[in-house]
């Protein structure tokens, strides 16, 4: 019993960066496979871009900025390198993607639910950073 109150009650370090391990890596895996895959394959093998221009700086720049966000940033999460700034790269780019959607597609909430999923997440790791079990630790902490 004693076990289980010290883990759900104890204030162990470690315990946080655990988490957020698992939520770097949950993340940044799901948005790369499920987004940063294909359009990182589209870049690689040349194929025209076909994509909308949510902020009229031009379909291809914005493709290849979505493109930096969902791929590069969400491989740079995963291993926990430039997290902050992965991060909110990451969040402007779902402010981008939640304002074009709720209020000039006018997408209902079915489709502004996973986009505010996406968003908040990388709201609260661009204030947390990526913990102790990251590169960013190794590399970049203070001594």
């Amino acid at each position: 019993m004693n076990i289980i109150k010290s883990f759900l009650f104890s204030q162990c370090k470690c315990n946080t960066d655990i988490g957020l391990l698992i939520f770097r890596w949950t993340l940044g895996l799901v948005l790369l496979y499920g987004h940063g895959f294909g359009k990182l394959s589209v870049v690689f093998s040349g194929q025209e871009i076909q994509f909308m221009d949510p902020i009229g700086i031009g379909a291809n720049l914005s493709f290849y900025m979505a493109t930096f966000a969902e791929g590069i940033c969400a491989i740079l999460l995963i291993l926990g390198l430039f997290s902050r700034f992965a991060s909110l790269v990451l969040t402007v780019n779902f402010i981008v993607i939640f304002i074009f959607h709720a209020f000039i597609v006018k997408d209902g909430f079915e489709v502004l639910e996973l986009r505010y999923l996406y968003l908040l997440p990388f709201i609260a790791l661009t204030f947390t950073g990526a913990g102790n079990l990251s590169l960013d630790h190794l590399f970049f902490k203070e001594k």
